[in-house]
């Protein structure tokens, strides 16, 4: 639901790591442009800005999505889970623990994908998780410690029921 049109802006409300904000934007602003410039949630990276990369996964509703590609408008009524939302998530502390982190730049992105596929996937193989690590790139590493880390997840999640 669109609240108010003032010119070419229009505020629009967002619900992001569960809280709600009311933004101003215009018709094109992309998801990950309101993100980091209206609501200062800078976890989520530009890159590629065509979806190649996933430097710019959110989850939406639970589901990655390359933020870059959604116009912020389209996430009204959506709830939005940026990195600074998954602050206490097992997959972020697997990933320091198995070193899945280099530089740092696609790690949020990476972290997101790989939380909504544990949940998605609690039985993943390592198909499954090289399926799921396509979205995203890492110029770092070779996903080798990226997958340790979701497998990581998977076994604990498995021992504690």
């Amino acid at each position: 639901m669109i609240m108010s049109n003032t010119s070419k802006y229009t505020v629009i409300p967002l619900l992001v790591n569960g809280q709600s904000h009311d933004v101003m934007v215009r018709s094109a602003d992309t998801l990950l442009h309101t993100l980091r410039e209206q609501i200062g949630l800078t976890g989520a990276k530009h890159a590629c800005g065509n979806g190649d990369c996933g430097a710019c996964t959110v989850l939406v509703d639970g589901k990655p999505m390359h933020s870059c590609l959604m116009l912020a408008v389209e996430a009204v009524s959506e709830e939005i889970t940026t990195i600074e939302g998954l602050k206490h998530s097992e997959m972020r502390q697997a990933f320091v623990e198995q070193w899945a982190i280099q530089c740092g730049y696609c790690t949020p992105g990476f972290i997101l994908n790989c939380h909504a596929l544990v949940k998605e996937h609690p039985d993943a193989d390592d198909e499954k998780i090289e399926e799921w690590l396509q979205s995203n790139l890492c110029r770092c590493t070779g996903y080798y410690e990226i997958k340790q880390a979701v497998k990581f997840v998977l076994e604990m999640n498995k021992k504690n029921g």
